[in-house]
């Protein structure tokens, strides 16, 4: 088996889509309900805004 991984990482800092934005630029939209997060418009991945991060956390926590 090749020991390669499947995607390539990516060359940016990882900790960048974890890091709210301190800039005024443009806001990423929450993937749930459109509205403003913090995160810049640039993030990667799929930003939620406090309030759908909340609630997806709590119907993991009580999905066992």
């Amino acid at each position: 088996m090749d020991p390669a991984p499947y995607c390539p990482a990516p060359d940016e800092d990882p900790l960048r889509a974890l890091t709210p934005a301190t800039d005024d630029g443009p806001r990423a939209p929450c993937t749930h309900c459109t509205a403003p997060t913090e995160y810049p418009a640039d993030a990667p991945g799929a930003p939620l805004c406090p309030v759908c991060a909340w609630q997806q956390a709590q119907r993991g926590a009580c999905s066992g």
